[in-house]
């Protein structure tokens, strides 16, 4: 019976609040809902777009260069634990070829038995000079794995792009690379560059040549500018390289429980019995980049700080409101209390009017946000083509008067932006805060103005009525 009476007052209260003090539309409860949809709509855009960016960003590194879990076999590790026990000083174990892949098999058959593991897959990694055809050299990583890899590692398949020609690394001497490496180059699908070893272990002559026979793109810049993929037993003979496995999860944020049941592996443990010590080294993705992916969650937390600002000055905006509701019904108020409201029914009417304004403004905020975030590539599509047409509008108009044309107008141009479109990543989580975020801010509002109005007393406000 409570609750049916104090939502009639509410009810009442709130339709009353539609006319000022001169009778008019009063816009205040409009400029609140206003304020709190367009700061949803533009926190839930935002974020959307730069978790379109920064897990683009992420996802290739973990998809294509550091694996979700990575175990590494040194081609040198140190001496036998039993002269490291003694004190004595010992010559450093050399592990060869043969002997890193036959334990990387063992460790690999092993890895792939534990649970939420999808694939374990070898590889190595060298930096390398690369010759052109026609001129000039650049430096890269390259990286040998198996031809197969992208069969085994759907992650690394997605991500890469091959632009032209294919993944083909069947052939000793054949090489893939990043776009924007090979366009250094000057090198097209067919063409060969030469590899030089910054070790110096590789000797140059015909086995230094390698036949381009893919170009791909990952949408990270650093790989296409500085990555290659070869054969993996090919890698092994341009360098003395630690051999390393590239774990894949089925979910990477269950890292840490597949680190402890990979470090317990029998074939991790004992590895190297036979040289005397471990030489297995088991690391996470968390651990790969750092300080990137801090620096990445620190910029989107500060965003959605300075963004959320506008529910600030919404919220104050609502409190003045409210305050000035509290004082123009003052006498309904005390006469309210007169009838044995309580200070928490009277109350609850003027917070139900925040309550409105949260809802109505950050549910229609939220929906018009996700959809513009779904289709962020299309808006600014069609922004473009409605600034192009004006443009070429206007050189219509130049053209007649003999004046310079005016080129095309392109958002995110590619001869600037790194990016083909523009990404989106909606995270259900990221868009329930900013919601809540929005209405809260409202609620908050409406209730700290209400205190007002529930120390009301009902003998002062009616002394002279």
């Amino acid at each position: 019976m409570r609750l049916g009476w104090m939502a009639f007052v509410a009810a009442r209260h709130n339709s009353r609040r539609k006319q000022g003090a001169s009778g008019g539309a009063s816009p205040a409860p409009v400029l609140a809902i206003l304020g709190i949809g367009v700061g949803v709509l533009a926190l839930t855009v935002i974020i959307a777009v730069m978790n379109g960016f920064q897990l683009g960003f992420i996802e290739s590194i973990i998809e294509i260069s550091s694996f979700h879990v990575r175990a590494e076999i040194p081609a040198i590790v140190d001496g036998g634990a039993a002269g490291a026990d003694a004190g004595a000083d010992v010559d450093p174990v050399f592990i060869e070829t043969d002997e890193q892949n036959a334990l990387m098999d063992v460790v690999a058959e092993q890895i792939r038995t534990v649970p939420g593991v999808v694939s374990a897959s070898p590889f190595r990694e060298l930096y390398v000079i690369l010759h052109g055809k026609r001129s000039g050299q650049e430096g890269a990583l390259i990286r040998g794995v198996a031809p197969t890899i992208l069969d085994q590692d759907a992650g690394m398949a997605e991500k890469l792009d091959i632009e032209r020609g294919s993944f083909d690394l069947t052939e000793p001497r054949s090489i893939v690379l990043g776009a924007e490496l090979a366009n250094r180059l000057h090198v097209r699908v067919g063409d060969t560059v030469e590899i030089a070893s910054l070790s110096g272990l590789f000797d140059a002559g015909e086995d230094s040549v390698f036949t381009v026979t893919g170009i791909f793109r990952s949408g990270f810049y650093e790989y296409d500018i500085g990555w290659g993929f070869v054969n993996i037993n090919t890698a092994a003979l341009l360098d003395d390289t630690s051999l390393m496995l590239g774990v894949k999860l089925k979910n990477r944020w269950n890292d840490a429980r597949a680190l402890q049941l990979v470090n317990n592996l029998s074939a991790v443990k004992n590895a190297a019995s036979g040289a005397g010590c471990a030489v297995v080294n088991i690391t996470s993705w968390r651990d790969y980049n750092k300080a990137f992916f801090s620096a990445l969650r620190s910029e989107k937390l500060l965003m959605f700080l300075l963004v959320g600002l506008i529910f600030i000055v919404v919220g104050l905006n609502i409190f003045q409101a409210q305050r000035r509701a509290v004082l123009e019904r003052r006498e309904e108020i005390g006469l309210l209390r007169a009838l044995g409201a309580d200070e928490w029914a009277v109350r609850l009417i003027f917070v139900w009017d925040g309550f409105v304004i949260g809802l109505i403004g950050a549910g229609v905020g939220t929906v018009l946000g996700l959809f513009l975030a779904t289709h962020i590539s299309g808006f600014f599509t069609a922004l473009e083509h409605i600034v192009n047409a004006f443009i070429s509008l206007l050189n219509l108009i130049y053209g007649l008067f003999g004046r310079s044309q005016v080129e095309e107008f392109a958002i995110f141009s590619p001869a600037i932006f790194y990016i083909k479109e523009i990404p989106a990543r909606v995270i259900p989580r990221d868009a329930v805060l900013i919601f809540l975020f929005g209405f809260l801010s409202a609620l908050a509002a409406s209730w700290f103005a209400s205190r007002r109005a529930a120390r009301t007393r009902p003998a002062e406000v009616l002394r002279y009525e």
